[in-house]
């Protein structure tokens, strides 16, 4: 196997996958990606529906937990992230959004001097297949697909309904010219199927003798000289050896295995870096630190529809024709995401842009689908969008193999708590709007709760993450920034850092796209660095 290469990137997910593509367009370019994780063989990565096995846990999934958070009762948060090719975007719910364009001018005015919306729009055109069309919101022609539902549960009428009833307004495109609205998400397929970042940036790129990609191969370190990354050690199937680099190693690892390969390499606060025998290479005090994440919480109800996934006797014909449809034309309920009509709404209206999204579901969610109920259901998420409560990734040992510590520090911020009990007030209203009434059962948690005490209790009870971690690696322009504008490490050479962690703060939407926006963008900055050089 060959040990030396321009570049090394550790993590094939939605960043990695698109930095590897991007610079191996230049055959002069030699790159090896490292994937902790196996192959994305596993059939539930591929067919839509089957994020719901596929979120719970197994091989494709880290499935992290949270240290007691304190503003959820003590309890322990859950956490999955992909461990396969193309990371996350192999089991998330494929929901495609940029978040608004305020977020990008705030990421501006926060020290990220170059990523304003204007900046970050070219980006985000060029790497998208828009299947409805090219506009000047979209482009056409890019990796990743970007389309309409191939098939639409009917169901998610009644959802639309429910908000012309209250009178709330509608979008047709979350990532056009407005984000407010209730309205039908774009998805990351193509032909009925899953379109992760791996299917759009590396398969099509296999034959590429410039291209090397290891699966289960762990990275232990990144090695320096000096003050300079020269290479990664890593574990593939039991052996550890050193991948070189001759001009940069890349961490696209993600929000929690980002930071923590830097600690575990030195490159951290010191003092949390010699409490657990570890040499510092570079004092970085924010590394790990200003964790951001969607805190959610989910209303579910019953439903005596079949047209929602769920596990009855009367149901299962149903399922298995559906099973057929989907082998034979790729259509049907399996090709469906399971999410694919949602909202972005105020809980104040004299807020600029919205601080709250929704995700209707039509299936009974309950505990990240690790909780299973007999018979049928509906359910609706509602998330805070720009939290104030900010948290930390942490290591509990110098053992590569141990799980980061997960601290996200939900609803520490009495803000935080009032914006999702808003959130959760108006979503009820829309659940229980006369639009639902025909597909409406019982309410699994919030029966008989009225008093925004009670609420509040039973929101700290039940409320968890809705997977979108970033911020750990903060980019901007200050001094203490782990990264600068342009990803590389502040205070080191030949070092940068491609994923969510970089994001200063939370974006106002799902984190899938913006991560391979930055993946692009980085391809670009090394790029030019290269060029510069020569």
């Amino acid at each position: 196997m060959q040990t030396e290469f321009d570049y090394v990137i550790v993590g094939a997910g939605s960043a990695g996958c698109a930095i590897a593509a991007r610079l191996t367009e230049n055959p002069n370019i030699s790159v090896c990606l490292l994937e902790a994780g196996s192959k994305d063989s596993n059939p539930l990565i591929h067919i839509p529906a089957g994020v719901v096995g596929l979120m719970p846990g197994g091989k494709n999934n880290w499935a992290f937990e949270t240290v007691p958070q304190k503003g959820l009762n003590g309890r322990t948060g859950y956490q999955p992230r992909g461990k396969t090719l193309g990371g996350s975007s192999s089991i998330n719910a494929m929901v495609y959004i940029r978040g608004h364009r305020n977020d990008y001018d705030r990421w501006e005015k926060e020290g990220a001097t170059g990523w304003s919306y204007d900046d970050v729009l070219p980006y985000f055109k060029k790497l998208e297949n828009f299947e409805p069309g090219a506009d000047q919101y979209h482009g056409t022609g890019g990796p990743l697909n970007a389309t309409t539902h191939r098939t639409r549960n009917p169901l998610n009428e009644h959802f639309l309904e429910a908000g012309r009833q209250l009178q709330l307004p509608a979008t047709d495109d979350f990532n056009g010219a407005q984000q407010e609205g209730l309205g039908w998400y774009h998805v990351t397929q193509k032909d009925g199927q899953r379109h992760s970042a791996a299917r759009a940036y590396l398969y099509p790129n296999m034959d590429r003798s410039n291209l090397t990609i290891i699966t289960d191969a762990k990275a232990q370190k990144i090695d320096f000289e000096g003050k300079r990354a020269t290479g990664v050690s890593v574990t593939v199937k039991g052996r550890t050896g050193t991948i070189k680099s001759k001009c940069e190693v890349i961490v696209s690892a993600g929000a929690f295995q980002s930071p923590q390969l830097l600690m575990l390499s030195g490159v951290g606060p010191a003092a949390h870096l010699q409490s657990h025998g570890i040499d510092v290479v570079h004092d970085s005090a924010e590394v790990g630190q200003n964790l951001q994440d969607h805190i959610d919480y989910v209303l579910s109800y019953s439903s005596p529809s079949t047209g929602t996934f769920g596990f009855s006797v009367r149901g299962f014909p149903k399922m298995l024709g559906e099973m057929w449809k989907y082998w034979r034309k790729r259509e049907g309920m399996f090709a469906s995401n399971i999410t694919e009509t949602g909202a972005f709404l105020k809980s104040n209206p004299d807020l600029e842009h919205p601080d709250l999204q929704l995700h209707f579901v039509t299936a009974l969610v309950d505990d990240h689908g690790r909780k299973l109920h007999w018979g049928h259901g509906i359910s609706c998420h509602v998330c805070v969008l720009r939290p104030k409560s900010k948290g930390s990734v942490t290591l509990g040992s110098n053992d590569v193999s141990a799980a980061p510590v997960i601290d996200p520090n939900f609803l520490t911020e009495d803000e935080d708590m009032k914006t999702l009990l808003n959130g959760t007030k108006l979503t009820r209203r829309i659940m229980e709007a006369p639009a639902f009434d025909a597909i409406r059962g019982k309410e699994l948690y919030l029966q008989g709760i009225e008093s925004d005490d009670d609420l509040e209790a039973e929101i700290r009870g039940r409320a968890d993450t809705v997977y979108h971690p970033v911020g750990t690696c903060r980019m901007g322009s200050d001094a203490g920034a782990v990264v600068d504008t342009e990803l590389r490490v502040n205070g080191l050479e030949g070092l940068r850092v491609a994923d969510a962690s970089i994001m200063p703060s939370l974006i106002s939407g799902n984190t899938n796209a913006p991560s391979i926006m930055i993946g692009e963008r980085a391809a670009d900055f090394m790029k030019q660095a290269a060029a510069g050089q020569a």
